[in-house]
């Protein structure tokens, strides 16, 4: 239906409607005077009243099929103001006021024109209810407030084809056995399993978008064993922004199951160090350095130079910056280089001659390293001192250097290179003016090459899923979580610290694959779960600090920081410049020794055997 179309239909039903009411209330109350001229005089008063009304308050061009309460109030708010008006002309013609007639009047136009609005919201309402109920998906809400009414008040207009909602959990005792919009809130989140059983519930959403992830995951643990689908609403702020609706569920992510909140930034003391600066990315196209990248964005940086060995990697996020912050006026230099390449770096910082460097290019993959130890020493260790000797040398204010959990008490060549690289800055950070500083963190979820993705394509290829060993335990946190502690880290650096954030409990890789298969909604017993073995250089368990690094106090909230040994200056490059020359079979043994503190004796065999 045209809009013009539209507007005259309305048009004419509110005239007709107009008309009838006031001749109806004065026929009721005066029958032997129905051609009382007065009268006559208010329906065009009051017709052409009603339709300057309806314009201005856009009677005509709402959507009434979607009408709320608003709406009829906006419809009482211009009959009103239209009676008051004709009773005042009819003051003003003859002194008098038909009161009766006009009260009478306003009363059949709240319900005339209500009415005939709301009977288009009725048909919307119903108009889809195409299939019987026990064809529609049994749900459960989780959460008997605003969010769960919102769900349910938009699944009831939109989703009655799809979805039928059969009852609510809360926890607020208070709510027991009352409804929400008609569904009857049935019980605490201790009763889901009862209730999923008893009525045969298909889905469960959860609609507490404010929930915090420790409660989450006891909750998402209760709906576990009902093999029900389990999905969450989107955040109050969110669909307040428009950024997403209500009707924007998804499933519970593994990043949702953390357990613990994640840290938030010291917007002040970071935007001190980085609002209109230069920086400088290294690894920028990499799950962690593209995060970093998307993270500095909003502290409005003058430039922003992406640097990676990828070319394809580089340019995705290249692209990606230049659409979403076209307006913000930062310059994204997109640079192709590999840290390996002493002459490049150098060449780079000093014609952008940044002011903050995030070291992020690393070799990471742990059995990956174990076969190819030369390339996990020059890229971690040479082309960390690489980046680090150029931004001491041209006077760079801070460097931040992503290191890992695994260079504690390293068994592998992988973390070994990252320990080796921590020493590099720590020295350097003794007679320098750039504030250098690494920060430790676990396995991230959802990076290049961790655990995540694989058992998400192991279970889409119908399994099983392959686990190292059943009480392999690791610390993890999300993309983002990691790069704004990177961030943070930055704004703390006072010189040679090591930072760690404590990231909660460890968890089981075998309860992580569990909660995979379940997320992909299926069971443990339809996929299945096998035990592969310890892959090289692997540890039962990751630590963040050991004993002699670790500091009982925060530095920041959720945040400590440990001085972690360093060799002597010299020792240290007498080392380098030897690990050069060491053969491949002696490399990864005499890497590891030296990150584990047993420098000493190295050195000096190695100085005896030359």
């Amino acid at each position: 239906m045209s809009h013009r179309l539209r507007y005259s239909i309305f048009f004419i039903l509110d005239s007709i409607i107009v008309l009838s009411a006031i001749f109806i209330s004065h026929g009721l109350l005066n029958p032997l005077h129905f051609n009382d001229s007065l009268i006559v005089i208010s329906s065009g008063i009051l017709l052409i009243t009603h339709h300057i009304m309806a314009h201005f308050c856009h009677l005509y061009n709402r959507i009434w099929s979607v009408a709320s309460v608003k709406e009829l109030l906006v419809i009482g708010y211009s009959i009103t103001i239209c009676i008051i008006f004709t009773s005042a002309m009819q003051w003003f013609i003859k002194g008098d006021i038909y009161f009766r007639v006009m009260v009478i009047t306003w009363l059949l136009h709240i319900v005339l024109i209500g009415g005939s609005r709301f009977t288009l919201r009725l048909i919307h309402d119903y108009q889809f209810r195409i299939k019987p109920q026990h064809e529609l998906k049994k749900l459960l809400i989780v959460g008997a407030g605003e969010a769960g009414a919102m769900l349910i008040r938009n699944i009831k207009r939109y989703q009655s084809n799809e979805y039928l909602v059969v009852g609510v959990v809360d926890d607020n005792p208070k709510k027991k056995n009352l409804t929400l919009m008609d569904v009857k809130v049935c019980g605490t989140t201790k009763d889901i399993p009862r209730i999923v059983e008893e009525m045969k519930v298909d889905e469960i959403i959860l609609a507490i978008p404010s929930l915090s992830k420790l409660d989450l995951r006891k909750i998402y643990e209760r709906c576990l064993n009902t093999n029900t689908v389990i999905k969450t609403m989107p955040r109050i702020e969110d669909m307040i922004m428009g950024k997403v609706s209500v009707n924007d569920v998804q499933e519970v992510k593994i990043e949702q199951l953390l357990g613990r909140e994640e840290v938030k930034l010291d917007m002040e003391a970071i935007s001190n160090k980085l609002v209109d600066k230069v920086i400088l990315v290294t690894g920028a196209g990499g799950s962690i350095g593209s995060e970093i990248c998307r993270q500095l964005v909003n502290f409005k940086p003058k430039q922003l130079i992406l640097l990676g060995h990828g070319e394809n990697s580089i340019y995705t996020i290249h692209m990606e910056l230049l659409e979403k912050h076209s307006n913000k006026r930062i310059h994204f230099v997109p640079i192709i280089a590999d840290i390996q390449d002493r002459d490049r770096i150098f060449e780079i910082i000093d014609q952008y001659k940044p002011n903050v460097i995030y070291h992020a290019a690393a070799h990471k993959h742990v059995p990956l390293m174990e076969v190819n130890p030369r390339e996990a020493v020059k890229n971690n260790i040479f082309g960390t001192k690489n980046v680090a000797e150029a931004a001491h040398h041209y006077g760079v204010s801070n460097f931040v250097m992503v290191s890992s959990d695994k260079a504690v008490n390293p068994t592998n060549v992988m973390g070994s290179t990252k320990r080796i690289a921590e020493m590099i800055i720590q020295n350097l950070a003794l007679h320098s003016n750039t504030n250098f500083a690494a920060v430790r963190f676990g396995n991230v979820l959802g990076s290049r090459g961790s655990v995540v993705p694989r058992f998400k394509a192991q279970i889409e290829a119908g399994g099983p899923v392959t686990v190292t060993h059943p009480e392999m335990t690791r610390y993890f946190m999300t993309i983002p979580e990691a790069s704004r502690l990177v961030i943070q880290a930055g704004a703390l650096a006072k010189g040679g610290e090591v930072f760690v954030l404590d990231m909660g409990e460890p968890i089981k890789i075998v309860d992580l694959a569990k909660n995979l298969i379940s997320l992909s909604g299926f069971t443990e017993e339809e996929i299945g779960i096998e035990f592969s073995g310890i892959r090289p250089g692997e540890k039962m368990y990751e630590e963040l600090l050991n004993e002699e690094e670790l500091q009982e106090q925060h530095i920041y909230p959720k945040i400590h920081v440990g001085k972690a040994n360093a060799m002597d200056k010299n020792q240290l490059f007498t080392f380098l410049k030897e690990l050069e020359e060491f053969e491949v079979n002696e490399l990864k043994a005499k890497v590891i020794d030296v990150a584990n503190g047993n420098w000493e004796s190295k050195i000096c065999k190695s100085r005896t055997i030359v």
